[in-house]
């Protein structure tokens, strides 16, 4: 007997902006978090701005329309951001 076993990437099902994080819950139940700063037009945005996000793509997709800005949640996922983490301050 074969068991073909298919493995789905989760999604977002929500997605919010809280204090200048962005949050995603995803379909496996695990919640996400990254500071907006990591990239160069969130970086920019107010916070009412980055309030805006939505989920779009069946999930797949965040969407800020007012600063024509897409992110794919695979790439939040695994960590693919465009700026560095900021230096401490020693």
């Amino acid at each position: 007997m074969n068991t073909i076993i298919t493995e789905t990437e989760p999604v977002a099902i929500r997605a919010w902006a809280e204090k200048r994080f962005i949050y995603l819950e995803l379909t496996d139940g695990r919640i996400f978090g990254f500071p907006a700063d990591r990239f160069c037009i969130l970086g920019q945005a107010s916070e009412d701005h980055l309030k805006k996000v939505r989920v779009e793509v069946n999930g797949h997709a965040l969407r800020w329309e007012d600063l024509d800005e897409d992110l794919t949640v695979a790439g939040i996922i695994a960590g693919r951001f465009q700026l560095p983490l900021p230096r401490p301050v020693a």
